[in-house]
């Protein structure tokens, strides 16, 4: 059973960039296209783990966010098939002058959660993320390790139907590492869950994924068993290492 189609996905980013005559007087001001994903499809089986890899600026986490819906596709299609769903991204969902607890139920909401569920998964999420009477300050105050243990314990507590994790269970304190691991392993092991991760560890990569979806400049490069694509992949990288 289906859990994700993406077919055919375009993502189009435009920048202004400005024209100057010789003596460098503003002439005019010209926009340009900058294509994040090309021609991107591939369909995600129900309860499957897949990593996404790929260098900076390869189109990973566009990709995550067009999923999630942050993104509107220029071009092509997603489907969830009715499915639940939730980004975990270092900058993405939390609006900084709120409080960490308002934006528990802020982020709850825009996920689909009553209010009523939320309150009552409240103090769970709270002790998860360990940030006491930080909770009360505005996430804008927060340190990237603090505003990560958020953002993870609304993930873990608030679970949904499908998990787009994005370069964040690196992110804190040695202890929290270990902690949110540990929690993304039993998320993991429930088969009813669907869970995409983009992460440049291709060892974290190696331990969780079932496959993998290596993307480049925007393009698919390849799909498969997870073994065998991140030894090319490695081999990719080591050759680019050479040339420099």
């Amino acid at each position: 059973m289906k859990a994700i189609s993406v077919k055919n996905i375009e993502v189009d980013y435009y920048t202004i960039k400005e024209e100057k005559e010789a003596k460098g007087i503003l002439k005019k001001f010209k926009k340009q296209k900058f294509t994040a994903l090309h021609n991107v499809s591939f369909d995600v089986e129900k309860g499957t783990v897949i990593g996404i890899i790929g260098s900076n600026g390869s189109g990973k986490s566009t990709l995550l966010k067009t999923i999630a819906n942050i993104f509107e596709p220029d071009k092509g299609k997603i489907n969830l098939y009715g499915n639940t769903i939730n980004l975990l991204s270092l900058g993405t969902g939390f609006d900084p002058e709120l409080s960490g607890y308002e934006n528990i139920f802020l982020s709850g909401m825009l996920l689909g959660f009553s209010k009523k569920l939320i309150e009552s998964k409240l103090k769970s999420i709270i002790d998860f993320s360990e940030l006491g009477k930080f909770i009360y300050n505005p996430v804008k105050t927060y340190s990237s390790g603090m505003y990560s243990k958020l953002a993870f314990s609304i993930m873990a507590i608030l679970d949904a139907d499908i998990l787009l994790i994005d370069e964040v269970l690196s992110v804190g304190d040695i202890h929290f590492q270990e902690k949110s691991y540990n929690k993304m392993l039993e998320l993991i092991n429930d088969k009813k869950r669907t869970v995409l991760i983009v992460s440049h560890s291709t060892a974290m990569i190696e331990q969780l994924c079932e496959k993998v979806i290596w993307l480049d400049q925007g393009t698919i490069r390849k799909i498969g068993n997870t073994h065998d694509i991140i030894n090319e992949y490695r081999k990719y990288a080591r050759s680019l290492t050479k040339l420099s």
